[in-house]
């Protein structure tokens, strides 16, 4: 180790305990504070890479500056494209993305302790026989302290961030092999459990939209249920919350999703109650 070269290595091990504190707060608070992150946008914005001479009939959307024909091959809906409909959308994205960037930090970190584990052990110890320059001594000496109080404050944070529960920032239609099954078992029971029990207010059905974090705990507790964007219907909202609890257990947590330290999962879908009398479950369009 260049003794030299020190404080820069300092400099930047201090730098990163504090943007893991932060990426470790954003992943470890309550879902509601979470989802902050995911706020309205009020612009939307359609992305196309075609366009036809024939007017759609009827259309869609109006004022677009060239005509469009569909894309994908929905049954319902609207196309955003003319390719195939992917199962993902930026909020789908945005959850595995971040879940990903927090696994890459925490493997950082824990590279980072060891290195500078390895870089305390290479100093060498104080040698009172051998006293030399008093000054580069004591610099050297404070040095060694500064490492060990960064070390103590990583191990420190390491030891916090073990304690908690593992969550699982998840999409709807989430790919990841040891949790796309078990996420799709939830999806479809809430989808037959709320076309089951479509709601309605004095013999109305309710329709409308709205966003939900469900936070599900590794035996298949429901935790919690958080409205993210209403459906403008108080009553639709609270119905929907009680759809999902009227599941009950969503069943344990499989060895694949134990393996990858998931103490608990959290997705947020968009809920569609349809004229048709459907309940669908989909990534936010």
């Amino acid at each position: 180790m260049n003794f030299k070269d020190l404080s820069t290595l300092q400099i930047a091990l201090g730098v990163s305990v504090v943007v893991h504190a932060a990426l470790l707060t954003v992943r470890f608070v309550d879902p509601e504070s979470f989802n902050k992150v995911f706020s309205d946008t009020p612009l939307e914005v359609i992305l196309v890479n075609t366009k036809t001479n024939d007017r759609p009939d009827p259309a869609a959307r109006l004022r677009a500056q060239t005509s469009l024909a569909g894309g994908g091959d929905l049954d319902k809906g609207r196309a955003t494209s003319p390719l195939p409909p992917s199962s993902f959308t930026t909020v789908g994205d945005s959850f595995e993305d971040a879940q990903r960037k927090v696994d890459a930090m925490q493997a950082e970190q824990m590279q980072m302790l060891t290195q500078l584990k390895r870089d305390l052990a290479a100093m060498p110890a104080p040698d009172p026989r051998n006293a030399g320059d008093p000054a580069e001594a004591k610099a050297q000496e404070e040095k060694r302290r500064q490492m060990i109080n960064l070390l103590a404050e990583i191990e420190r944070r390491v030891n916090e961030e073990n304690a908690r529960p593992k969550k699982r920032y998840l999409s709807p239609f989430t790919r990841e092999a040891a949790f796309a099954t078990y996420v799709d078992s939830l999806r479809r029971r809430v989808e037959a459990q709320g076309t089951a029990n479509f709601p309605t207010l004095a013999g109305k059905k309710l329709y409308g939209e709205l966003t939900m974090t469900i936070t599900v705990n590794f035996d298949g507790r429901l935790l919690s249920t958080v409205i993210d964007e209403s459906s403008g219907q108080p009553v639709l909202d609270k119905r929907a919350q009680a759809i999902v609890a009227s599941v009950g257990s969503f069943g344990s947590f499989t060895d694949a999703m134990r393996r990858e330290h998931a103490d608990q999962i959290v997705i947020r879908p968009h809920f569609r109650f349809a004229h048709d009398g459907s309940v669908e479950l989909s990534s936010q369009q």
